[in-house]
């Protein structure tokens, strides 16, 4: 019997398919329409050489995927979950302050500016030019405006794109990352699934991508409602890898860095515990036996992010597809929070 069911996708995967769609597109958008604002906040960084980078969810994930990128710069930058700098503050005198937040209304944004006032060195980074948070701060402002459907994912590729025009302010060069933009990766994630099908949990890891790890361990979680998770590449060596194991999938990040060997042998390592392994790899390095490799064009950077990014967010949502029937409608959280 034809079971017809099987072919309706669920709307909150469908507004997700609609937000990747036109990701790309938003991206370079976003790059060639900040660069003025971007312009003023390299001129920040250039003077405060200090960067406090805070957010929450999926813009803090960002924040952690971008921090390795501006202290390669010489930058002194840190990323701190804005609700751990409204508890337990960083002095943000002297500094330079990205609040990113891609609706621009959440509650822990309204907060920080009502407590502190902001400073002369702050600017936001979001997706809505009517936010609270652009009307607030001098913002770098993605295109396509608010993103509809539940977990991040059109949201990260512009934030990332914003960064760019910074970076690229800064005298960084932006045209690899801008290529992939242009011409995305395409590949094939059918094994990848098919390894992580028996597994309860994922945990996502990285070294210099662990930003990249983090992003799609909290889209895992909130599409997928399993305890997935991300620790960074020394943090799961010291301890946590006593959890691997057949039923824990590890997803690991490779990128074409100095970090790329500690990946390796991670991937090894979990290898031998019997774990699924998914390793997306951007590091030009040789393939790791037995683990599912997905490769890439060798790149570092944005450019790695930018690649491997929509191809974690297939699979992360492939992986919640098998598993919940209405994934991507929340059943206990909301798109914007705002409550704390």
């Amino acid at each position: 019997m034809k079971m017809t069911e099987e072919t309706i996708r669920p709307a909150g995967l469908a507004a997700i398919d609609r937000e990747m769609a036109r990701q790309h597109a938003d991206a370079i958008a976003s790059y060639e329409a900040a660069q003025p604002m971007a312009a003023k906040a390299a001129a920040s960084l250039k003077k405060t050489g200090r960067l406090l980078l805070i957010g929450m969810g999926g813009s803090h994930a960002v924040n952690r995927a971008v921090e390795p990128l501006y202290r390669t710069l010489g930058i002194d930058a840190v990323a701190l979950p804005l609700s751990e700098q409204l508890g337990q503050p960083l002095p943000i005198a002297g500094r330079t302050i990205f609040v990113t937040s891609q609706s621009g209304e959440s509650a822990e944004v309204v907060r920080w500016f009502n407590e502190t006032g902001g400073t002369q060195e702050t600017f936001g980074l979001t997706l809505e030019g009517s936010s609270f948070l652009a009307r607030t701060a001098p913002s770098l402002v993605g295109a396509g405006g608010t993103e509809l459907a539940f977990a991040a994912t059109r949201s990260l590729t512009v934030t990332f794109a914003l960064h760019l025009a910074i970076l690229a302010a800064l005298g960084e060069d932006p045209d690899a990352a801008l290529a992939i933009l242009k011409t995305p990766e395409d590949h094939d994630i059918a094994d990848a699934l098919a390894a992580l099908e028996n597994v309860g949990t994922v945990v996502t890891s990285g070294r210099r991508l662990q930003g990249v790890a983090e992003a799609l361990a909290l889209g895992l979680t909130e599409l997928s409602r399993r305890p997935c998770f991300s620790l960074e590449g020394g943090q799961l060596r010291h301890g946590p890898m006593e959890m691997l194991g057949p039923e824990v999938g590890v997803v690991l990040f490779r990128g074409m860095d100095q970090t790329a060997d500690l990946v390796t042998a991670m991937a090894v390592s979990a290898v031998e515990t019997s774990a699924p392994v998914i390793l997306f790899d951007a590091s030009g390095e040789v393939p790791v036996a037995s683990a599912v490799t997905i490769h890439f064009v060798p790149a570092t950077g944005l450019a790695a992010i930018f690649a491997m990014l929509p191809i974690a967010q297939r699979l992360m949502i492939a992986f919640a597809d098998a598993r919940v029937e209405n994934a991507g409608t929340p059943v206990r959280s909301t798109k914007i929070t705002r409550s704390e």
